[in-house]
């Protein structure tokens, strides 16, 4: 039987868990800081042409035009499903 989330709990982990952790605590991406700017490797194209902003709590790459929240950025880099990226979250912010 499969879980079911509800869209508050969902939101509460795209918008609570600040990406820069997903990124260097969770994923553990290469990364390069420069300027003050967090900068990691794409998962999609493996550029560094990236940012994060704390303020809408989401990654970018400029090269790919693609926004990750953190559910999409771990869907990206698992290779996971959607549920599966969920999991994956729920069972590092219960630590």
């Amino acid at each position: 039987m499969s879980k079911h989330y509800s869209a508050n709990f969902l939101r509460m982990l795209r918008n609570q868990i600040p990406i820069n952790t997903v990124i260097t605590n969770f994923l553990q991406l290469e990364v390069r800081n420069a300027n003050q700017i967090l900068r990691f490797r794409c998962p999609l194209c493996e550029n560094f042409h990236t940012a994060t902003t704390n303020k809408t709590n989401l990654a970018r790459c400029f090269d790919c035009q693609k926004n990750f929240n953190p559910i999409d950025l771990v869907i990206a880099v698992a290779k996971c499903s959607f549920l599966d990226a969920v999991e994956y979250l729920v069972e590092r912010i219960d630590k």
